[in-house]
Parts: structure tokens; C-alpha cells; sequence
């Protein structure tokens, strides 16, 4: 990544988003500069925090512990036995329903509506901004965000775009939000960004007052690009910022 980008990034959240965390980057490669996490059972959310607190972190297919996660960040199928009736009411006795979509047939639709992906590498690079250097190839920027510093990214995801739709908040997993979904986006060239962390069974792995918010690299830089010249520089966001700190 060009490194006065990385800088400029770095200087605008300052100015604009003092106090707030900083997002992290993402990307898939053939050639990981390091060893993968150990595997772990159990939701990949968890996981994936080390990284906003300064961990660079490498996943693949095998340190995934979660089918979900395996199936959302591209590396392979939904193998889950039953999963339709997982998602909904379950079978008794046999499995348990996390009761998120009323019957398995709405559950099965939801998923025919899912963009597809498939892992461009076989390493997944998670870095904080901050850690990134110019052999990093982000493929998309991930912000755990607080209502008030949520407010300035979809404003902002809003600023070139007449359409009302510029950011979505699609029915998914936690980490489908994070991964599959942004990363589809950019595959196909598109610019819509993607609230998330609406999952239940992902919100105890964030803080209470916490969502994600995820952007394409191409769609993040031309972001960046207008920061200087939207509602960033007015009073209105003035107010906002000084409850950032």
C-alpha cells in the first residue's frame, strides 16, 4: 500500500475522529509473512479482536474453528448438517434452532440471495491501520464503531452517491458482514459499504454500544479523499467530535 496514503488515513482519523479506534485492513495472499493463529472452537469474532488491539493476525481454512467462519471469509462450503432448521426452529431432539428466520424454506431463500465468494488466497492477513507497511494489499477496511463515529462513516459512504442506498445492512452473520459481503462488492466493482454486527449470537464478542462497519479498499480510498471538503469540516460534526474523546 502507497505509504502517504497510509499516513494521509491515519492523519485525517486524527483530525476528524480523534479518540475513536482505528479500523483495521484486510487481505488474502498466497504468501503470509508468518504462522497462522492457533485453531480455536467456537465464534471467529472473538478471534478476529485481537487485531484491533495491535495483533497482526494470518487465518486460513484450517485455523478457522467456526463452519461459519470458514463459509464467510471465502475458504469453503456451509457443511453444516441442517443448517436451514438451525437458522429457524430447529429439529427436536436433534437440533438446536436459533429461531434468527421463522421456517428452514425463508432460511433457504435468504441464502439463494447471498452474492457469492470464494477466497482469492489461501492465507488471510488481518493488520491493525496502524501496523500496516507498503507490502500490505488491503482488500477491505473494517471499523468497530460507536453509534456517534458510525454516524460520521455512513454520512460519509453517503457524500458522492444520489441514491439512498450507498450503505447496507444485510440480514447475515457477523462475520458475513465483514468478510463475504464487502468482499463480493469489490470483486464486482461495486461501492456499497456494509453495517453489521446485528448477529445475537455474535454481539457478546463487542463491546454494548458497538457495530462494524466495512468498506471496500477502492470505495475506503475514494472516502478518504473527501474528507477535507464534507460535513467534517462543519460545525455540525464539531459537536459530534468533541463526545469522541
Amino acid at each position: 500500500m502507497d505509504s502517504t496514503f497510509h499516513v494521509k488515513f491515519m492523519d485525517l482519523w486524527a483530525k476528524y475522529f480523534a479518540g475513536a479506534p482505528l479500523p483495521v485492513a484486510y487481505y488474502y495472499t498466497d504468501e503470509p509473512a508468518w504462522e497462522p493463529v492457533a485453531k480455536k472452537g467456537g465464534c471467529f469474532i472473538p478471534e478476529l479482536m485481537r487485531a484491533f488491539n495491535g495483533e497482526d493476525l494470518v487465518f486460513t481454512r484450517e485455523s478457522i474453528g467456526c463452519n461459519g467462519g470458514v463459509f464467510y471469509t471465502g475458504f469453503g462450503e456451509m457443511t453444516m448438517p441442517n443448517f436451514n432448521y438451525f437458522l429457524s426452529y430447529g429439529i427436536e431432539g436433534k437440533v438446536k434452532g436459533e429461531r434468527y428466520k421463522r421456517t428452514p424454506e425463508i432460511v433457504a431463500a435468504a441464502r439463494g440471495a447471498m452474492p457469492a465468494f470464494t477466497a482469492p488466497g489461501r492465507y488471510l492477513v488481518v493488520k491493525r491501520w496502524d501496523k500496516l507497511t507498503e507490502a500490505d494489499n488491503p482488500d477491505a477496511v473494517l471499523f468497530f464503531a460507536t453509534p456517534d463515529v458510525l454516524a460520521g462513516l455512513f454520512t460519509l459512504a453517503n457524500y458522492d452517491e444520489p441514491g439512498p442506498t450507498s450503505v447496507s445492512a444485510p440480514f447475515s452473520s457477523g462475520c458475513g458482514t465483514l468478510f463475504l459481503w464487502p468482499m463480493a462488492e469489490k470483486l464486482a466493482g461495486g461501492k456499497t459499504s456494509y453495517m453489521g454486527m446485528f448477529d445475537p449470537s455474535a454481539r457478546p464478542a463487542v463491546p454494548a454500544d458497538t457495530l462494524s462497519f466495512a468498506v471496500p479498499f477502492p470505495r475506503f480510498q475514494q472516502l478518504v479523499s473527501y474528507m477535507n471538503e464534507s460535513f467534517l469540516i462543519t460545525r455540525d460534526w464539531e459537536k459530534v467530535k468533541e463526545r469522541l474523546v
